[in-house]
Parts: C-alpha cells; structure tokens; sequence
C-alpha cells in the first residue's frame, strides 16, 4: 500500500513514522511535509489547501490512501477532490469538516444529536455579546466561530476582556459562540469513523496554555500525554454511546457521512462529562503521544476507515507503556514567533532511550541545517514504565534540544504524577483523589 499524508506538522510527521511501521505500507509520500518528514520519505512542494493539487499528486503518485491532516485542508474541501478521483481518503469531505470549521454548527448537530455539551449562544455583535456573557457569567468562554489553529477561544474571569475578543472577531466579519465555563479536567478522545462505525483510541490530555500552570494565552497546544489512569471506568464507551455515534449518526441523516477521525475534547465536570468541542482531524500534540502507544498497524486502519470497513478492523493493541510530548515552542509564540533560528541537539535527544523528536514548524536553510520555520517548532516524545519514567525521559531529551528563545511548559503531565488530578462523580458533594 502506498500513502500520502498531506500536512506540514508534527502531526502529519507522528503519522508519516507510524505509517513507515506499518508491514502493509511500501511506501510514504508527504506534501509539503517539513525538514523531520524530508528525513524519512520524499516530500513534494504543493499548497496543501489547493484540492486540484493535492488530487493531481496522487493520482500522478498512483496513491492507494490519501490522509489529510489538517483542518485548513479539509475544510477547503481536499477530501471531496481525492474522492472525485477515485482514490480512498481519510479526511471528512468539505461539508462534514464544518463540525470544525463551525463552532455553530457544531453545535447544532450536537443538539440535534442529544450529545452532552455545554449551553452556548451565537453572538454577532456586541449587544448580544454582553447579553450573554451575562447570561452565563464568570468565568467567561469566548470562542471563534472558525478556524483559530487552536487559538480562537478566550478563557477569563475579565468581562471586558471577553468582550474586546468578541468585538475583535465582529471587527473582522466573524461572529463567536459563548458558552458557560465547565469545570473540571479535560480530556481528548480520537474516534476513527467511517460514516457509520467508530473506534476510539487512547484517550490523552493536551495542555493549551502556554505557561506552567496553565497561565498565559491559549496556544495549539504544549504538550499531551497518555493513557490517564484517573479517568472513570467506562469513560471510553461513554464517549462512544452519548457522544461519536450519535454524531456520525446524525452527520449521516444530513446526508453528509462523517469519514475521518472526530477529535472529541471533553470536560469531566460535577454534573457528567460534557463535550467542549469537536475538530475533524487528529489533535496536535496528543498524537505524537497516542501514536507512539498505538501497537496496530496505522495503515490498514486508516484504510478502513477510508473504505467504510472499520468494522472488520482487529481490536486495537496498545504498548502498556506511557507516554509524554513536550512542545518546544519558539519565541514569542502564540504571538508572532520568531523564525529562522538554527535548532541543535537533535541527533542527541534522539539518542536517549526511548525518544523521539516529531518535527512541526521546521525548515532547512541553504546550507541543509535545520531552523525553525513556525511557532511550535517541535515535540520530544517519550516512553517510560510509568508517567514518571516517561516524564523523565522527556524532560532529558528536551534539555538538548537547543533553540535560541525556545520555550517550553516543565508541568506536563505533573499533576497526573503526582496523583493531584480530581475528577467530581455527578450528583456528589465532594471530589475523589484520582490514582497516580
């Protein structure tokens, strides 16, 4: 089988090594990839939002699967393009990708659907903002109805700076979704679909802010790790029955089948487990480090899925180990990052037992060394015994990494560690301590 992952970051680069594992893949191709994917397969220069380019590449590449990674693509409709060429894809079509593009529509099919979810209302101007901030008051969560890169939504107990995020997107011709604030620890879940089946992976916990302890702007993402040994018993099959079914169920009734994978971002809050948000791709960085566990072959399993056969797909299989990635991000990000900087230590931090670097907003300069070229410039992914041993091993693979105004969080998954995470039983009056 011969793939083409189309995506310029570390997810698409988690994806291209598992793929190259996979005893069914004879070969890998990337568009446009970055400098760590260039290393392990050829790359080709197209604009991955561009449906007639990506289409044409694979059909001149003579691709048996087609996996988009990123929003922007799908949301462009490159998947309805592959498919139009006859070629397997796994990606949602243009339609499908809006439960991303829009946070309204998500919404709505959320609703219609009956899955757990915060109350929301659609503001698209001031007046209706300031309304329902104080509908559901303090603390305030301003959302982006649109593509953000993960940087769309405003967490804050500030009325005035909510509502200067609302206005700002307003100002653009946007409008935003504001919701009640849940409470309680996130988690994201990536369910593999077919347009009627579904399989979940490993759930993972992904850290948006840019600072330890969770202070400072939201960014992509700086970090993830997985499994969580403090979830509640069930809680897969939970997100599987209330949540992934009946959404792909629903998305079906539309007439706009869901093919894919559906990142479901959860909040285990006192009155049950709520969605935050659906996005249509794999998460960034939590695949770096649900990929790493994933013992099943990737590729056969996307295929499937592509295919409408996830139901004949074998149960998965997962290393007993843990996993942890590490952003490092450059400076100045989630503002405008400075670029160009030569990144050293790479071949030593992967000389560490058990740990890799997944490659994200890097290039090569002329010389054939590698900078950065983005704002989350790489993840150091590690395996250990435990999230301790994982951590650690994480941490020493970072330490080498040298990027002049790098910066990175040196708390993830520490609470989990440390046993400090809380998850509130609905209909209790008091939390029970997590195990660590």
């Amino acid at each position: 089988m011969k793939v083409l992952v189309i995506g310029p970051g570390g997810r698409e680069h988690a994806i291209v090594r598992s793929l190259l594992a996979d005893p069914n893949v004879s070969a890998v191709h990337a568009a446009p990839g970055n400098a760590g994917i260039s290393q392990l397969v050829p790359v080709h220069a197209i604009d991955a939002s561009d449906p007639d380019a990506v289409a044409a590449l694979a059909a001149r590449l003579a691709v048996d699967l087609v996996v988009v990674g990123p929003e922007a693509p799908l949301a462009a409709g490159v998947s309805d393009a592959v498919r139009a060429a006859g070629i397997p894809v796994f990606g949602p079509s243009k339609a499908a990708a809006q439960l991303e593009a829009s946070k309204a529509f998500a919404k709505e099919v959320m609703a219609e659907a009956g899955v757990p979810t915060a109350m929301a209302r659609v503001a698209s101007n001031a007046d209706e903002a300031a309304d329902a901030l104080d509908t559901f008051g303090a603390p305030y969560v301003v959302k982006d109805d649109g593509l953000a890169a993960g940087k769309g939504v405003v967490v804050t107990k500030d009325r005035d700076e909510a509502l200067a995020h609302a206005q700002t997107c307003f100002d653009a011709g946007g409008t935003v979704v504001i919701e009640e604030f849940l409470d309680g620890p996130e988690v994201s879940v990536f369910v593999l679909c077919d347009g009627v089946n579904t399989v979940a992976l490993s759930p993972a916990q992904d850290f948006k802010r840019i600072f330890d302890n969770d202070e400072g702007p939201n960014t992509g993402g700086m970090g993830a790790y997985t499994p969580l040994e403090w979830v509640p018993e069930g809680l897969v099959q939970e997100v599987i029955d209330r949540v992934a079914q009946p959404t792909i169920a629903q998305m079906a009734h539309r007439g706009t089948p869901f093919v894919g994978v559906l990142f479901v971002g959860l909040a285990l809050t006192s009155r049950g487990t709520r969605v935050i948000e659906f996005n249509v791709r794999f998460g960034d960085p939590e695949t770096q480090a649900v990929l790493a566990r994933l013992k099943t072959p990737l590729g056969g399993l996307l295929l499937a899925a592509a295919k409408g056969e996830l139901d004949t797909a074998e149960p998965l299989r997962w290393s007993p180990d843990t996993a942890v990635a590490v952003v490092v991000a450059a400076e100045n990000y989630p503002g405008t990052p400075r670029t160009g900087d030569r990144i050293r230590g790479l071949k030593k931090a992967e000389a560490l037992q058990d740990v890799h670097v997944i490659h994200a907003g890097t290039g090569l300069d002329d010389d054939g060394k590698v900078i950065s070229a983005g704002g989350r410039v790489l993840a150091v992914v590690a395996l250990g015994s435990d999230l301790v041993e994982a951590r650690e091993r994480a941490y020493d693979g970072v330490e080498l990494v040298q990027l002049d105004g790098g910066q990175f969080r040196t708390d993830i998954g520490r609470k989990a560690a440390r046993g400090e995470i809380k998850v509130t039983a609905p209909g209790t009056a008091h939390a029970t301590k997590a195990k660590a």
